[in-house]
């Protein structure tokens, strides 16, 4: 059966990669949830999407420019209230940017999948891989998290810091435009030595879902709202549906 994962947690009602955010999820009980983790300038992985802080909270800085300190005292949860003020709540304004260490404290009783998304480039793949490594190698969240990244240089030195981790390689809908055939794109996804695939949906052929079962690499979709991709999921055996949305997509009002 295929698993729905909350995208930024359950980010359509909720400010995305905020606790606010996992609560929903939870609440609404997604299987798991999907969160992006990138450097603060100090070395310390923070939970927060883009390079910069101009969307959420109307800052120039990139995230990389200020400490872990720094961030925690910046208010991510009040953008989200302007631009939906049909689903505003006052405490929104209270959410902070977080920890990867507090992050996976406020998971510890979680049972689900985590997907955690390394944001990064080739160059500081290696220092992102190894400080996430460093909090999931002896954490009993272990079996549960999938690392991922589009920088699929981040792979090995996850599989190099944290050998029992998974890991995923991760495709937008250009891939095919730079390799042409899809077969390809298992192909670098095992070179790099990922795991598993996360697809845009676009990309989630029955074709390529045949050959990357032939390959034993489990296939999760990105990102889809659309209840009506759960039937066709789970005849192109995919894995997970990483959605904005889980509490459409398992039918919870």
């Amino acid at each position: 059966m295929t698993l729905i994962i909350a995208h930024r947690g359950a980010s359509a009602h909720a400010p995305e990669n905020t606790f606010a955010a996992f609560r929903k999820a939870l609440d609404v009980g997604a299987d798991g949830i999907e969160f992006d983790v990138r450097l603060s300038q100090d070395g310390v992985p923070v939970v927060f999407h883009d390079e910069d802080l101009r969307r959420i909270a109307g800052r120039a800085e990139r995230v990389d420019q200020l400490t872990a300190a720094e961030l925690s005292g910046i208010d991510v949860g009040s953008w989200f209230n302007r631009a939906f003020p049909h689903l505003a709540k006052t405490e929104y304004a209270d959410e902070k940017i977080k920890s990867f260490a507090e992050t996976l404290e406020f998971l510890s009783g979680f049972t689900g999948r985590i997907y955690v998304e390394l944001k990064c480039t080739v160059a500081d793949a290696e220092a992102l891989a190894r400080e996430v490594c460093s909090l999931i190698c002896d954490s009993p969240l272990l079996p549960q998290i999938i690392v991922k990244s589009f920088t699929l240089a981040a792979i090995p030195h996850v599989r190099r810091f944290c050998p029992a981790a998974r890991t995923a390689a991760l495709f937008g809908p250009t891939i095919n435009a730079v390799l042409r055939k899809q077969k390809h794109i298992i192909d670098l996804a095992k070179e790099y030595g990922a795991d598993e695939l996360s697809l845009h949906y676009s990309l989630a052929t029955p074709g390529l879902c045949d050959l990357a079962a032939r390959h034993n690499m489990p296939i999760t979709i990105w990102t889809v709202d659309q209840p009506k991709w759960i039937d066709k999921a789970d005849r192109r055996g995919i894995s997970a549906v990483i959605a904005n949305d889980p509490r459409a997509m398992v039918g919870k009002e």
